[in-house]
């Protein structure tokens, strides 16, 4: 065969491989950089959402350590930059704050991020001037040591700022428009109370088949306890095999990799009880047909 023939064969072969690159054939699992939203996307989909609904009884899709786009396969989790999640749908943010001197760092274990919760606090901002029916759920994990010291210094960053909700009554759509809402866990206690799903060590993943089972049964938790009290349901589709030793290959990305696909499929073919809801839900690297599945399982949410 001509040498020339063979090289544009292989052009096409490499051309055809870096197409695929970064997303599922689904778009439901995404590890591409650029975020590409189709023209009719709706960036303002809580618009939908009724001004007396109660924020505990809607479906909220949200990213697992958010900001963890640093550090290599064994610390990353997400590939979108802030603004882009939140333009891709993304409405629950989970930061993992390390406090040092006068300053709060984001980090995922020891992997400093490259950001700083003010920093954050202005890009969300940002993205809630220019969309003012949304609102942004933000849970605060106080890592490393002297974790007592970030409560107190986030309260001091948000203090008079009417655009954020620390109080721990469930507020109401209408309420929390254009506003960022703390959710309160463990040993931070600014925001709404987070009742969690997950068990300890859920997030340790050996094996892909156990993990979807697991989640299964942390959404049918879910749905029974969404609405149910004075807090918002919090569930995850995250998980790693690092740490362990069956799934020691299994980093963040490898998980999601088999997992996302997996999980548009089955909220897809999800059939929830007639005014019931799954509370919010961590993913990482979700693509945009899973975060436009997880807004659709709102009643009253606009189809895409």
């Amino acid at each position: 065969m001509d040498s020339c023939i063979i090289q544009k064969l292989l052009f096409v072969s490499l051309l055809m491989t870096f197409q695929d690159i970064g997303y599922s054939k689904d778009h439901s699992f995404n590890d591409a950089a650029d975020l590409r939203l189709p023209q009719s996307y709706h960036i303002d989909w809580m618009r939908s959402i009724d001004d007396h609904k109660k924020i505990s009884d809607i479906t909220i899709p949200g990213t697992h350590d958010t900001m963890a786009l640093h550090g290599g396969p064994a610390a990353e989790c997400q590939v979108w930059s802030l603004a882009d999640q939140l333009r891709a749908g993304i409405r629950y943010l989970d930061l993992r704050v390390f406090a040092l001197d006068h300053t709060l760092y984001i980090m995922h274990g020891v992997v400093y991020q490259h950001t700083t919760f003010t920093t954050v606090l202005s890009t969300i901002r940002t993205f809630l001037e220019q969309y003012r029916s949304e609102a942004v759920f933000v849970r605060v994990k106080p890592d490393l040591f002297d974790k007592d010291k970030v409560e107190g210094m986030v309260a001091e960053l948000i203090a008079g700022d009417q655009d954020v909700w620390v109080k721990s009554v469930i507020p109401r759509m209408g309420d929390v428009r254009g506003k960022i809402v703390l959710l309160q866990k463990d040993g931070f206690k600014l925001g709404i109370p987070i009742l969690g799903t997950d068990k300890k060590a859920d997030y340790e993943v050996t094996h892909i088949g156990e993990k979807e089972r697991k989640i299964e049964t942390h959404l049918q938790e879910a749905e029974r306890d969404c609405g149910g009290g004075d807090y918002v349901v919090l569930s995850y589709s995250s998980g790693t095999g690092i740490g362990t030793l069956e799934g020691m290959f299994l980093t963040p990305k490898r998980v999601a990799e088999k997992i996302d696909p997996w999980f548009y499929g089955y909220l897809n073919g999800l059939h929830l009880r007639k005014g019931s809801c799954l509370g919010i839900i961590a993913m990482d690297f979700p693509g945009l047909d899973l975060i436009q599945t997880v807004i659709n399982l709102n009643p009253k949410s606009i189809m895409f």
